[in-house]
């Protein structure tokens, strides 16, 4: 039905890698792999006839955890509009209490709907509202008021995307500061 990667660690790995715990829901204990460091991203994959059998409404979400003492945190879905996905995996942080046990991912048949917005796309809504606040707030310091209306130069997108893209250059770390 679906299939893992983990790049620079191990071949493609199916469901079989995979405990069964529920009818719809699967784990992958990473100490069962025996890698030598846990992995930085995944490549979750649906096999063809999974992506064309899975029923309307329903998705296949994909979960991980650090560590056995850490929840769950949702990475994403695959269904037959994406079939496949890269995810990031989170690390264990520098929370007080150490991680304990192995990390796990976790594969489950849900419903679509249900699923909450990965947090890839709400890190991508948080940089795109930052670029746009970061645009707004240079449009304002030279516009007029003009019965409330912002009355700028026609030239102050281009004077704003030049500026960006220098300071973009001078400092690497720029495009990180848009995202919180």
């Amino acid at each position: 039905m679906f299939g893992v990667v983990f790049p620079d660690h191990t071949f493609p790995l199916d469901a079989t890698a995979f405990a069964q715990v529920a009818p719809a829901s699967w784990l992958l204990d990473f100490t069962t792999l025996a890698l030598p460091s846990t992995p930085r991203s995944a490549v979750v994959f649906l096999l063809p006839p999974a992506a064309a059998a899975l029923p309307p409404g329903k998705a296949v979400a994909v979960y991980y955890q650090a560590a056995a003492n850490r929840p769950f945190a949702f990475l994403g879905a695959l269904g037959p509009a994406r079939p496949s996905a890269t995810f990031q995996l989170p690390e264990a942080g520098d929370e007080p209490e150490p991680p304990a046990g192995p990390a796990k991912l976790g594969v489950a048949v849900e419903d679509a709907a249900a699923l909450p917005t990965p947090p890839d796309e709400q890190r991508a809504e948080r940089v795109a509202l930052r670029v746009g606040e970061n645009l707004f707030n240079f449009m304002q310091s030279f516009c007029a008021a003009d019965g409330g209306k912002l009355v700028v130069p026609t030239d102050i997108l281009d004077r704003w995307f030049r500026k960006f893209q220098e300071r973009a250059k001078k400092d690497p770390t720029y495009l990180k500061s848009f995202d919180f």
